[in-house]
């Protein structure tokens, strides 16, 4: 059975899409712990990142900086953070968050409440910024 990430990633659930290619996603976290919070994820499903073929994994973290990079254009904040857990979906995925401090990226911490309209704005202000980056890259 393919996992929520997969089914995502083929639109059969609906998301903030911010980013994609031919072999990866990108699309807001729906309880994000700052405004911004992307996961990036291979279609290809897999359940353990490390598990992933060279160059798919390779692949990935290279499409994940481009986003990294969109996201920090069209989210004020100092750096954007890195986090791969993969605990709590069966399918390999990289965090994406926004940060100001060390502290934001606490996954403890009680997650936002977006409306669908700043969930809606947030993933067009960095597919926009993605967008410019993939056309100055090519």
């Amino acid at each position: 059975m393919a996992s929520v990430f997969s089914r995502i990633a083929a639109g059969e659930i609906p998301s903030y899409k911010v980013a994609e290619s031919e072999r990866y996603y990108a699309f807001l976290d729906i309880a994000p712990m700052k405004k911004g919070h992307t996961l990036v994820i291979p279609k290809m499903e897999t359940d353990y990142i490390f598990d992933l073929p060279e160059e798919e994994y390779a692949g990935l973290w290279e499409f994940a900086g481009k986003v990294a990079l969109a996201v920090k254009a069209a989210i004020p904040c100092k750096r954007v953070g890195v986090a791969v857990l993969g605990m709590e979906v069966p399918h390999a995925h990289i965090h994406l968050v926004p940060l100001e401090s060390e502290a934001d990226m606490d996954f403890r911490k009680e997650k936002l409440s977006l409306s669908v309209e700043e969930f809606a704005q947030t993933a067009a202000s960095i597919a926009a910024e993605y967008e410019k980056i993939t056309r100055l890259t090519k």
